[in-house]
C-alpha cells in the first residue's frame, strides 16, 4: 500500500515540493497516554513470540510488528513536532499500521497503537494544545477514537462511515459521555452513500459545529475505503470528494489554527 502510493506521489507535478520526513520510535510513555502498559507488554511478547494474530483474528501479526507499529505511532509524532514549530504547514503520514480501530488495551481491525489518538494526546501535553479536532473519514468507524476520547470535551471527534457496519459503532445517539457530551459527532451512512450524500453532511452538520469548537489543530484519520473503487465497503465516494474534504478542512485549519494540519493514514484496500 505504501509503495503504491509513495510511487504515484512521484509521479505529480508537486513531488519535489514534499518535504519527507523519517519517523522515530514512539516512546513508551506517550503510548501509554492512551493504552495500558499491560497490553503493551502483551502486544510486544505476541510478536517476539512470533503469533499469527493478537487478541482477534483481524489483527495479524508478524515478529516485526511491534516495532513497526511503534514507527507509526512516532512518525505521526514526528509530523505534530514539525507541524507544531511550524517548520511544515501540514503534513501527510504515509503509516501502518492503521490505527482508529486499536482500543486502550485491546488490538482490533489490522489496529496495534491508535496513532491518531497519541498523537492528540501528544500535541495536549508536550505542545501545549488544548482544543484538537479529529475527523475520521474512514470507512469504518473509529471506535478506540471515540472511546478513548468520549469523556474528553477538548478533543472533539467526528466520524463520517458506513452504518451499520463494522465494528458496528458510531450511531448518531453516540455523542458522547459525561463533560465530554457533546463533543462526538457520529455521521453515519447508509450503503450506497456518495458524494452529496457526503457534501450535505459537511455543509450541514460537520462545518457548523467544527468551526464553533475552533480547533487550535485538525487530525484527519484519512482512511480511504469509502471510494467507490474499494473491494470491502459499499460507499460510493469519487476522489474529487476526498479533495473537497480535504479542501474543506484545511480551510477550518487556516481560519482557527493557523493553517496546521495532519492527517494519518488509515485504512483502503483498492490500490
Amino acid at each position: 500500500r505504501l509503495s503504491a502510493a509513495l510511487e504515484y506521489i512521484k509521479q505529480q507535478p508537486f513531488f519535489e515540493e514534499i518535504v519527507p520526513v523519517l519517523p522515530r520510535s514512539a516512546e513508551p510513555e506517550w503510548v501509554q497516554q492512551i493504552h495500558t502498559s499491560r497490553y503493551m507488554a502483551r502486544a510486544e511478547t505476541a510478536c517476539r513470540r512470533n503469533s499469527s494474530h493478537l487478541d482477534s483474528l483481524d489483527v495479524a501479526i508478524s515478529t516485526r510488528s511491534f516495532d513497526v507499529a511503534l514507527q507509526a505511532a512516532g512518525g505521526a509524532l514526528e509530523l505534530g513536532d514539525r507541524v507544531v514549530s511550524g517548520a511544515l504547514d501540514n503534513a501527510f503520514g504515509l503509516i501502518r499500521p492503521p490505527g482508529h480501530h486499536a482500543e486502550q488495551d485491546m488490538a482490533l481491525g489490522f489496529c496495534l497503537f491508535n496513532n491518531i489518538a497519541i498523537l492528540a494526546r501528544y500535541l495536549q501535553k508536550q505542545h501545549g494544545l488544548q482544543k484538537v479536532l479529529i475527523l475520521d473519514w474512514d470507512v469504518h468507524h473509529g471506535n478506540g477514537t471515540q472511546h478513548t476520547f468520549e469523556e474528553d470535551p477538548s478533543v472533539f471527534y467526528v466520524s463520517l462511515h458506513q452504518y451499520p457496519y463494522y465494528p458496528g459503532t458510531g450511531a448518531v445517539a453516540e455523542t458522547g459521555k459525561g463533560r465530554g457530551r457533546g463533543a462526538t459527532l457520529n455521521c453515519p451512512m447508509p450503503a450506497g452513500a456518495d458524494d452529496n450524500d457526503y457534501q450535505s453532511a459537511f455543509t450541514d452538520r460537520i462545518l457548523p459545529a467544527v468551526n464553533a469548537f475552533g480547533p487550535e489543530i485538525v487530525l484527519i484519520s484519512a482512511g480511504f475505503d469509502a471510494h467507490a473503487a474499494d473491494p470491502l465497503a459499499q460507499i460510493n465516494l469519487s476522489t474529487e470528494c476526498y479533495s473537497w474534504m480535504s479542501e474543506r478542512m484545511l480551510e477550518v485549519a487556516d481560519q482557527h489554527a493557523d493553517g496546521k494540519l495532519i492527517a494519518l493514514l488509515e485504512g483502503g484496500y483498492d490500490l
